[in-house]
């Protein structure tokens, strides 16, 4: 498929304005694809303009419309073929494989959200039948439903080309619960962000979808993002990246005259305790470890970033295995330059702490944007002490700190900021130890892990991704599983309503056959 660069606002191409810019090749930074400019402020108006125009058509189709339009997006994603995986590869420098997984999760979850839309099940439809003889007061009759929006604006991620960017799971979501979606192109992989977007409107030809539903925006600064969500047409934002753009989005939501929430994904460093129990093999456990730690170059939000380990015998033996490990681990091309510049200097800015010493450090890549793994390590009250330690390196960079004692273990995790998830290592002879942990932790994070490693990140019903702020700027939401479309929709409540009036799926009949909430009790399920 050839490439423009330009915009794609409502199925048509609409160059941008001023200085051209193209992306680059992950392994060498030069210069690749076709030359961008970014979209005008006219540009971004015009889009929130059309998904606002076409808002009420939109999210006035049947259910199975909609659903046919997510399924044939994952349809055209994969007819884009080898090219798509390709481009991604050269422009983000992850491994082909990986991408063909990711691709798999992006059409995976576009079906999944097919599938809910058709159940009916996200409507959350609620009857409380009128009861006119009730004393000492009549009830009405009271019907509820969610219902969308309205215009979305969507903010691809960049470690994930595909899952997290324009077909991900904020769009798929949104599009999902009847909400047009806008979304602003990634600078890192603007060709794999325009790729992607002609699927989406080929989609939407194909099922019939007004033309407004989806429109893509491309800008390489903060301008055109910062002008989109200022749109008093746009009515909730999904962001999935660094803290400082997550935060950036907020503050211009909170100052429009209307605010709007924006539901950002940003930084974490997903602590990992490990309990006693859990060092009887300390090889194979550190060896888990630092394949979490260097899996994609380290370049999740759910890398392990932080490992709280017990002192004594057992710790040390862990942390040898550790050392040999990470010394035997070559870097791999990181996203960009920039994020590179980033590892290093945040990697240097932890050594650089008074009583941080380097644990181990691998040897880096080819590429001169594959820097070396590496684990650092320092006592309780250093971590404790200096607050520089308890942020983000994004990349394949570990902080292992040493604890002594439940006390002191708990004294950490109750001083940490809001994570994404929380893991605990241990075996049924640390049961006491972690109950006294778990309502911590389960304050501290979104997911916690009960063994294993959080950068597994399964697309389900009852995924959380998502955590207390900072984590998150939405600590009630997830961007991951089905869930995630609540974020998109509002509840509407019809009093007293003739039943020629009311939607579908609040009539007396139940004419979609979907599972609803009559007084209190679940309807049976009848599809």
């Amino acid at each position: 498929m050839h490439l423009t660069g330009t915009s794609i606002v409502a199925g048509r191409d609409i160059p941008g304005t001023g200085a051209p810019w193209r992306g680059v090749q992950a392994a060498t930074s030069e210069p690749l694809g076709p030359p961008s400019r970014d979209s005008s402020p006219d540009h971004v108006a015009q889009a929130a303009r059309l998904a606002a125009s076409s808002a009420r058509e939109y999210r006035a189709l049947p259910g199975y419309r909609r659903a046919a339009f997510l399924d044939a997006c994952a349809e055209e994603i994969e007819a884009l073929g080898d090219s798509l995986l390709e481009l991604a590869a050269s422009e983000s420098g992850l491994p082909r494989d990986r991408l063909t997984g990711e691709r798999g999760r992006t059409c995976g979850q576009l079906r999944m959200f097919a599938d809910l839309v058709r159940s009916g099940d996200a409507l959350g439809v609620r009857v409380d039948p009128a009861l006119p003889e009730r004393l000492p007061l009549a009830r009405a009759d009271l019907r509820l439903r969610r219902m969308p929006v309205g215009p979305v604006a969507v903010f691809g991620a960049g470690n994930f080309p595909l899952a997290f960017s324009v077909a991900g799971g904020d769009t798929a979501s949104a599009l999902a619960a009847g909400c047009p979606v806008i979304a602003k192109a990634h600078p890192a992989h603007p060709g794999t962000c325009e790729l992607v977007a002609r699927a989406v409107v080929s989609a939407a030809r194909r099922t019939g979808m007004p033309a407004g539903v989806f429109s893509l925006l491309v800008g390489r600064g903060t301008e055109v993002g910062q002008t989109l969500v200022r749109d008093p047409r746009i009515t909730a934002v999904g962001f999935t990246g660094s803290r400082a753009g997550g935060l950036a989005l907020v503050r211009a939501a909170r100052t429009r005259p209307v605010p709007i929430p924006v539901h950002a994904e940003m930084s974490a460093v997903n602590p990992v305790v490990v309990l006693d129990g859990a060092l009887a093999d300390p090889a194979a456990l550190a060896a888990a470890y630092v394949a979490s730690l260097t899996n994609g170059s380290g370049q999740f939000c759910t890398n392990p970033g932080l490992v709280l380990l017990p002192t004594g015998a057992a710790g040390d033996a862990f942390r040898s295995a550790v050392a040999r490990a990470v010394a035997e681990t070559t870097g791999r091309v990181m996203l960009t330059p920039g994020i590179t510049e980033a590892y290093v200097e945040g990697s240097r800015r932890w050594a650089a702490v008074d009583g941080v010493s380097l644990l181990a450090q691998g040897k880096p890549g080819e590429s001169p944007y594959a820097p070396a793994p590496v684990v650092l390590e320092c006592d309780a009250a250093t971590y404790a002490a200096h607050e520089d330690l308890s942020g983000e390196v994004f990349g394949a960079a570990g902080l292992i700190v040493r604890w002594s004692g439940v006390e002191e273990l708990l004294d950490l995790l109750e001083n940490m900021e809001g994570q994404l998830t929380a893991t605990l290592h241990g075996s049924d002879a640390d049961l006491t130890t972690a109950a006294r942990l778990l309502p911590v932790l389960e304050e501290l994070a979104g997911r916690i892990l009960w063994g294993g490693w959080p950068t597994g990140v399964e697309v389900g019903h009852a995924m959380v991704h998502g955590g207390p702020w900072p984590a998150t700027s939405s600590p009630g939401t997830t961007s991951v599983g089905t869930l995630a479309i609540e974020r998109w929709l509002r509840p509407v409540c019809y009093q007293s309503f003739p039943d020629a009036l009311l939607p579908e799926e609040l009539r007396a009949d139940n004419p979609l056959g979907i599972t609803r909430l009559v007084d209190g009790t679940l309807e049976p399920w009848s599809r």
